[in-house]
């Protein structure tokens, strides 16, 4: 199979980031800086040989991918598999408290939510269908850290638990991969 290349990074710096809020499935908005990071990230990649964006449809990270490849003509396809994890009835709570004890919530559902086993497995069937159009091809996928673990466990094999325990380290110019 020809391999994919896949260019991630996360949705730009949002409001509720910047208030360590974890926004989990509601929608947030970026902040005024997140717009300027967005807009830095459109700059960095116009001209990286990307073929497709992929985004989250959660609205902090539609308007990422709005504001960087917005008036570019490259495509801008939502898809809700590249969402974050669903933190339930803990969605819109303090960050650090999410932090605390989200180990216990690797195979166990959040109240009213997800596991991150289920949600890194949405995120992998999402995965698993850009070869049927995109083989070959250079990509680009706007997420969370949810879409950030289900990318490192396809090309690393770590576990859920592996992935959930390491502190999850930013990169303003993203990650990339090559996906078989």
């Amino acid at each position: 199979m020809t391999p994919i290349e896949v260019v991630f990074e996360t949705h730009a710096l949002s409001e509720d980031n910047e208030r360590g809020i974890a926004t989990g499935w509601l929608p947030g908005r970026l902040s005024e800086q997140g717009r300027a990071n967005a807009a830095a990230m459109g700059r960095r990649r116009r001209g990286d040989g990307i073929t497709a964006v992929f985004s989250s449809d959660l609205r902090r990270a539609a308007q990422t991918a709005e504001i960087a490849f917005g008036q570019t003509g490259i495509p801008i396809l939502y898809d809700w598999r590249l969402r974050e994890c669903d933190f339930g009835t803990r969605n819109g709570s303090p960050a650090a408290e999410i932090s605390s004890d989200r180990l216990d919530y690797c195979d166990r559902p959040y109240p009213g939510g997800e596991s991150h086993t289920e949600a890194i497995s949405r995120v992998t069937r999402f995965l698993a269908d850009l070869p049927t159009r995109w083989a070959g091809q250079r990509v680009m996928v706007i997420g969370h850290r949810a879409t950030y673990r289900a990318l490192e466990q396809a090309t690393t094999g770590r576990t859920v638990h592996d992935l959930v325990a390491a502190d999850f380290l930013w990169k303003a110019e993203g990650w990339e991969y090559r996906l078989r």
